[in-house]
Protein backbone atom coordinates (compact mmCIF):
# COMPACT_ATOMS: atom_id res chain seq x y z
CA UNK A 1 0.00 0.00 0.00
CA UNK A 2 2.84 2.54 1.01
CA UNK A 3 4.83 1.47 -2.53
CA UNK A 4 1.48 1.98 -4.51
CA UNK A 5 0.66 5.63 -2.58
CA UNK A 6 4.07 6.60 -3.27
CA UNK A 7 3.89 5.94 -6.92
CA UNK A 8 0.43 7.94 -7.01
CA UNK A 9 1.82 10.59 -4.65
CA UNK A 10 4.47 11.39 -7.27
CA UNK A 11 2.17 11.16 -10.53
CA UNK A 12 0.14 13.80 -9.04
CA UNK A 13 2.78 16.07 -7.86
CA UNK A 14 4.32 15.95 -12.02
CA UNK A 15 0.50 16.26 -13.15
CA UNK A 16 0.12 19.37 -10.93
CA UNK A 17 3.38 21.11 -12.43
CA UNK A 18 2.16 20.03 -15.91
CA UNK A 19 -1.25 21.77 -15.05
CA UNK A 20 0.25 24.94 -14.30
CA UNK A 21 1.66 25.76 -17.50
CA UNK A 22 -1.55 26.68 -18.34
CA UNK A 23 -0.50 30.43 -16.77
CA UNK A 24 2.19 30.24 -19.58
CA UNK A 25 -0.04 30.74 -22.07
CA UNK A 26 -2.29 28.33 -24.69
CA UNK A 27 0.55 28.08 -27.09
CA UNK A 28 3.11 27.03 -24.33
CA UNK A 29 0.51 25.04 -22.83
CA UNK A 30 -0.76 23.11 -26.34
CA UNK A 31 3.10 22.15 -26.72
CA UNK A 32 3.23 20.53 -23.51
CA UNK A 33 0.26 18.67 -23.86
CA UNK A 34 1.50 17.90 -27.79
CA UNK A 35 5.29 16.98 -26.58
CA UNK A 36 3.34 14.49 -23.82
CA UNK A 37 2.50 12.36 -26.79
CA UNK A 38 5.49 12.51 -28.45
CA UNK A 39 7.59 11.13 -25.59
CA UNK A 40 9.15 7.90 -26.91
CA UNK A 41 9.74 8.19 -30.22
CA UNK A 42 10.92 7.06 -32.69
CA UNK A 43 11.58 4.14 -30.14
CA UNK A 44 7.58 4.13 -29.00
CA UNK A 45 4.94 5.12 -32.05
CA UNK A 46 1.97 7.47 -31.26
CA UNK A 47 1.19 7.82 -27.77
CA UNK A 48 2.43 4.75 -26.17
CA UNK A 49 4.59 6.39 -23.32
CA UNK A 50 0.97 7.70 -22.01
CA UNK A 51 -0.75 4.62 -22.39
CA UNK A 52 1.92 2.55 -20.84
CA UNK A 53 2.28 5.50 -18.44
CA UNK A 54 -1.94 5.07 -17.79
CA UNK A 55 -1.99 1.72 -17.34
CA UNK A 56 0.86 1.47 -14.52
CA UNK A 57 -1.14 3.97 -12.95
CA UNK A 58 -4.62 2.24 -13.05
CA UNK A 59 -2.74 -0.74 -12.04
CA UNK A 60 -1.08 0.96 -8.73
CA UNK A 61 -4.83 2.32 -8.20
CA UNK A 62 -5.80 -1.27 -8.53
CA UNK A 63 -3.26 -2.11 -6.10
CA UNK A 64 -3.59 0.53 -3.56
CA UNK A 65 -7.37 -0.32 -3.32
CA UNK A 66 -7.46 -4.19 -2.98
CA UNK A 67 -4.54 -3.65 -0.23
CA UNK A 68 -6.56 -1.08 1.58
CA UNK A 69 -8.69 -4.15 1.46
CA UNK A 70 -6.95 -6.69 2.80
CA UNK A 71 -5.53 -4.26 5.38
CA UNK A 72 -9.06 -3.82 6.79
CA UNK A 73 -9.97 -7.34 6.72
CA UNK A 74 -7.10 -8.02 8.56
CA UNK A 75 -8.10 -5.50 11.14
CA UNK A 76 -11.24 -7.39 11.59
CA UNK A 77 -9.89 -10.23 11.64
CA UNK A 78 -7.66 -9.66 14.69
CA UNK A 79 -10.20 -8.17 16.78
CA UNK A 80 -13.45 -11.06 15.96
CA UNK A 81 -15.07 -10.16 19.07
CA UNK A 82 -15.93 -6.30 19.11
CA UNK A 83 -15.10 -4.46 22.16
CA UNK A 84 -18.18 -4.47 25.07
CA UNK A 85 -17.15 -0.98 25.52
CA UNK A 86 -14.46 0.93 23.35
CA UNK A 87 -13.03 4.86 23.97
CA UNK A 88 -13.48 6.76 21.56
CA UNK A 89 -10.49 7.44 18.97
CA UNK A 90 -8.54 10.40 18.77
CA UNK A 91 -7.59 10.36 15.19
CA UNK A 92 -7.69 12.84 12.49
CA UNK A 93 -10.72 13.74 9.99
CA UNK A 94 -8.63 12.63 7.56
CA UNK A 95 -7.89 9.32 9.36
CA UNK A 96 -11.68 8.44 9.70
CA UNK A 97 -12.52 9.09 6.43
CA UNK A 98 -10.22 7.31 4.13
CA UNK A 99 -12.40 4.92 2.49
CA UNK A 100 -14.82 6.99 1.81
CA UNK A 101 -12.48 9.57 0.84
CA UNK A 102 -11.07 6.96 -1.76
CA UNK A 103 -14.42 6.33 -3.20
CA UNK A 104 -15.19 9.86 -4.26
CA UNK A 105 -11.37 10.06 -5.74
CA UNK A 106 -12.03 7.23 -7.23
CA UNK A 107 -15.33 8.52 -8.84
CA UNK A 108 -13.81 12.13 -9.51
CA UNK A 109 -10.75 10.10 -11.67
CA UNK A 110 -13.44 8.23 -13.84
CA UNK A 111 -15.15 11.54 -14.85
CA UNK A 112 -11.94 13.20 -15.30
CA UNK A 113 -10.35 10.79 -18.02
CA UNK A 114 -13.75 11.37 -19.89
CA UNK A 115 -13.49 14.91 -19.62
CA UNK A 116 -10.06 16.11 -20.33
CA UNK A 117 -8.39 12.78 -21.67
CA UNK A 118 -11.14 11.14 -23.82
CA UNK A 119 -13.00 14.33 -23.90
CA UNK A 120 -16.32 12.52 -23.96
CA UNK A 121 -17.93 15.34 -21.11
CA UNK A 122 -15.64 17.84 -22.39
CA UNK A 123 -18.01 21.02 -24.11
CA UNK A 124 -14.64 21.26 -26.70
CA UNK A 125 -13.48 17.37 -26.24
CA UNK A 126 -10.82 17.97 -29.33
CA UNK A 127 -7.66 17.06 -28.46
CA UNK A 128 -5.49 19.04 -30.35
CA UNK A 129 -6.78 22.56 -28.11
CA UNK A 130 -5.61 20.95 -25.05
CA UNK A 131 -5.82 24.73 -23.60
CA UNK A 132 -9.23 25.45 -25.14
CA UNK A 133 -10.43 22.33 -23.45
CA UNK A 134 -9.66 23.32 -19.65
CA UNK A 135 -10.94 26.78 -20.49
CA UNK A 136 -14.21 25.00 -21.54
CA UNK A 137 -14.54 22.78 -18.87
CA UNK A 138 -13.97 25.30 -16.09
CA UNK A 139 -15.98 28.40 -17.81
CA UNK A 140 -18.03 30.42 -15.35
CA UNK A 141 -21.19 28.58 -16.61
CA UNK A 142 -20.03 25.67 -15.68
CA UNK A 143 -19.45 26.17 -12.21
CA UNK A 144 -20.81 23.22 -11.24
CA UNK A 145 -17.81 21.25 -12.62
CA UNK A 146 -15.16 23.32 -10.76
CA UNK A 147 -17.48 22.93 -7.36
CA UNK A 148 -17.09 19.01 -7.92
CA UNK A 149 -13.50 19.26 -9.07
CA UNK A 150 -12.55 21.17 -5.71
CA UNK A 151 -14.69 18.95 -3.59
CA UNK A 152 -12.43 16.09 -5.30
CA UNK A 153 -9.74 17.94 -4.63
CA UNK A 154 -10.50 18.64 -1.14
CA UNK A 155 -10.87 14.69 -0.74
CA UNK A 156 -7.56 14.10 -2.26
CA UNK A 157 -5.70 16.55 0.32
CA UNK A 158 -7.36 14.46 3.55
CA UNK A 159 -6.18 11.41 1.51
CA UNK A 160 -2.49 12.34 0.91
CA UNK A 161 -2.57 14.54 4.35
CA UNK A 162 -3.56 11.14 6.03
CA UNK A 163 -1.13 8.69 3.66
CA UNK A 164 2.02 10.93 4.59
CA UNK A 165 1.61 11.17 7.62
CA UNK A 166 1.35 7.79 8.14
CA UNK A 167 4.28 6.93 6.00
CA UNK A 168 6.20 9.55 7.98
CA UNK A 169 5.33 7.71 11.07
CA UNK A 170 6.20 4.17 9.59
CA UNK A 171 9.38 5.89 8.66
CA UNK A 172 10.97 6.30 12.79
CA UNK A 173 9.21 9.45 13.91
CA UNK A 174 7.40 8.09 16.73
CA UNK A 175 8.38 10.66 19.50
CA UNK A 176 5.99 13.24 20.42
CA UNK A 177 8.13 15.91 18.36
CA UNK A 178 8.88 13.46 15.57
CA UNK A 179 5.05 13.08 15.16
CA UNK A 180 4.55 16.65 15.37
CA UNK A 181 6.91 17.33 12.56
CA UNK A 182 5.45 14.41 10.90
CA UNK A 183 2.04 15.98 11.16
CA UNK A 184 2.90 18.93 10.14
CA UNK A 185 4.81 18.23 7.03
CA UNK A 186 1.94 15.88 5.82
CA UNK A 187 0.00 18.93 6.19
CA UNK A 188 1.81 21.28 4.44
CA UNK A 189 2.15 18.80 1.57
CA UNK A 190 -1.53 17.81 1.45
CA UNK A 191 -2.32 21.84 1.23
CA UNK A 192 0.36 22.75 -1.38
CA UNK A 193 -0.75 20.12 -3.36
CA UNK A 194 -4.42 21.25 -3.32
CA UNK A 195 -3.86 24.84 -3.88
CA UNK A 196 -1.50 23.67 -6.89
CA UNK A 197 -4.57 22.05 -8.33
CA UNK A 198 -7.14 24.57 -7.52
CA UNK A 199 -5.70 27.48 -8.77
CA UNK A 200 -6.14 26.30 -12.82
CA UNK A 201 -10.07 26.30 -12.23
CA UNK A 202 -10.12 29.12 -10.21
CA UNK A 203 -8.19 30.92 -12.64
CA UNK A 204 -10.17 30.31 -15.25
CA UNK A 205 -13.64 30.49 -13.38
CA UNK A 206 -12.56 34.27 -12.50
CA UNK A 207 -11.48 34.92 -16.23
CA UNK A 208 -7.44 35.51 -15.30
CA UNK A 209 -7.35 32.39 -17.96
CA UNK A 210 -9.55 32.55 -20.99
Amino acid sequence: MAVTGILLALFLIAHMIGNLKVFTGETSFDHYAHWLRDIGKPLLPGVWFLWILRSVLVVAVVAHIVAATVLARRARAARPVKYAHRKKVNGSYAARTMRWGGVIILLFVIYHLLDLTTGTLNPVGDASKPYGNVVADFAPERWYVTLFYTLAIVAVGFHLRHGAFSAFRSLGQQTPRGERRARNAALVFAVALCVGYLVVPFAVLTGLVA
